[in-house]
């Protein structure tokens, strides 16, 4: 197709039918073999993809990378082997088992999602895209990933893997995110519907194992001979991306209380940032610096409060900093929410991640 970049009016003339035969032939041989995955040989050998582990998988991989995600899809179907059993399960059990994966709404959505095809779609996930996309928690690239991957039906998956590989293929001049339409409608004019299942996880496969971010291994490449940006050199140019404005900083403080071998806890309110998630009790997060110079006058009581330092988190809108300080309760002090928690029971109770670094840190500062 040439040296010249794409402009974002135009539409490449890419051969669908020769970059399907060998993305195919590429990924029969050096695709990942990935617990919930049917490769070609398993389906030779009888196996059938199960709909609720191809789902599971893709709810966790929105975030996340394979082998971060993959210890906590082996122990969701250990403890619920069935979306039935997930459905029944305590949403506080599944929150507490999520901890550590991060984008909290997820896993309230995957309890609502259970309950929905359980209680209301008899234990059966739908395989059409309107069906798919009526579940909690489910956009358009998971409805056409499970569509793909569970029932080997005509999809388009694109993901950021995906999106790397057609801005390269193409040298794509609009920038993300404005460039995903175009993105969109040259990978579905690309996407096999003969093997649809197989060509859905073999483009992912090959930017997430191939088509790397910065060291793409050209050689490898089952496309290599039709991509715009190999012939022109300038593969890690793209995709290209907006300037993304400078993340806010919130800060705050969190009360690090402990009694008898236990710690102070108490639940968030369901909705907003890490609804229902356990934490440390604390001020609110604000922009700037905290009101007045001396935190300690919102602490639950009059101590010779420690402050033990601070934890630093970056979320999605905006990187926290968070003053972490520790005291013990006095004799007969009763918190007026929230419960106390064993150290020895911090793993079950299913703190986020800043939260986890916030107990840490306080217990270090303890020890020292």
């Amino acid at each position: 197709m040439g040296g010249q970049p794409l402009p974002s009016s135009a539409q490449p003339a890419l051969p669908a039918p020769d970059l399907q035969a060998a993305l195919l032939d590429w990924y029969d041989r050096k695709g990942r073999s990935l617990p919930w995955r049917i490769r070609p040989e398993d389906r030779e050998a009888g196996a059938t993809p199960d709909p609720y582990a191809i789902w599971l998988s893709e709810i966790m991989l929105q975030q996340t990378t394979v082998p971060h995600a993959t210890p906590y899809w082996e122990r969701f179907l250990e403890r619920w082997p069935t979306v039935a059993h997930l459905a029944d399960a305590p949403r506080e059990d599944v929150l507490a088992a999520w901890a550590g994966l991060g984008y909290y709404a997820r896993a309230r959505n995957l309890h609502a999602c259970a309950q929905k095809v359980a209680h209301e779609l008899a234990g059966a996930f739908p395989s059409d895209l309107e069906g798919l996309l009526a579940l909690p928690g489910v956009g358009d690239y998971t409805a056409n990933a499970i569509r793909a991957a569970a029932f080997d039906l005509p999809a388009s998956v694109v993901d950021g893997n995906v999106e790397r590989v057609i801005t390269r293929m193409v040298r794509l001049e609009t920038p993300l995110p404005k460039a995903k339409p175009q993105i969109k409608a040259i990978a579905a004019d690309l996407a096999s519907t003969e093997r649809p299942g197989d060509y859905a996880q073999a483009i992912m496969d090959l930017g997430a194992t191939v088509c790397t971010p910065k060291s793409p291994d050209c050689a490898a490449c089952p496309w290599s001979d039709w991509c715009a940006a190999r012939a022109e050199g300038d593969q890690t140019r793209y995709p290209l991306k907006e300037k993304k404005k400078p993340k806010p900083v919130r800060r705050g403080a969190c009360f690090h209380v402990l009694r008898d071998g236990a710690i102070w806890l108490r639940r968030r309110p369901e909705t907003g940032l890490l609804g229902a998630m356990m934490e440390v009790p604390g001020t609110d997060w604000i922009e700037g610096a905290l009101p007045g110079s001396d935190v300690t006058s919102a602490a639950p009581f009059e101590a010779g409060w420690r402050n033990a330092g601070q934890v630093r988190h970056v979320f999605t809108h905006f990187a926290l900093e968070l003053d972490v300080l520790c005291a013990v309760a006095p004799d007969g002090w009763t918190p007026e929410e929230g419960d106390w928690t064993a150290l020895s029971g911090l793993k079950e109770a299913g703190l986020p991640s800043v939260m986890m670094k916030a107990v840490k840190l306080g217990l270090e500062t303890r020890l020292l």
